[in-house]
């Protein structure tokens, strides 16, 4: 805000006198010209000088925020390799747990096979037996 001194009316006389005085009223309009300008430089260098500030928080909060962004995308790889890492193990876990399963009931079933056979033998013997006895 720029202030001005109050002009002096011209007085009336002599026109060496009213000359005289704006000369004056010009000197001091200059005066005060100059002192408000280097009012606003003062304070266009406070202002600058918060303005700046803001700014440096700006980038400030913008580079933590792009951290705290790139911390995130980071954790989620890492959690997601994990992940599957895990169900992969998880899968390879239950596939051999069947795998064992099926060799148990292989095995079980040619037990039971050959457990038949042998009866089916001794049947067929004892019916031979029995027959041969009549």
């Amino acid at each position: 805000m720029e202030v001005f001194p109050k002009r002096m009316k011209k007085a009336e006389g002599s026109e060496g006198q009213s000359a005289a005085l704006d000369e004056a009223c010009v000197g001091e309009e200059m005066m005060a010209t100059e002192q408000s300008m280097e009012i606003a430089n003062v304070c266009s260098e406070e202002m600058e000088s918060n303005i700046q500030c803001i700014l440096d928080k700006i980038d400030h909060f913008t580079q933590q925020v792009s951290d705290v962004l790139e911390a995130g995308k980071q954790l989620f790889k890492d959690l997601s390799i994990e992940y599957e890492e895990r169900l992969i193990m998880i899968h390879r876990e239950q596939m051999e747990k069947w795998q064992d399963d099926i060799k148990e009931l292989r095995m079980l079933d040619s037990a039971n096979e050959a457990s038949k056979a042998l009866l089916q033998n001794a049947q067929i013997h004892l019916l031979q037996n029995a027959r041969d006895n009549c």
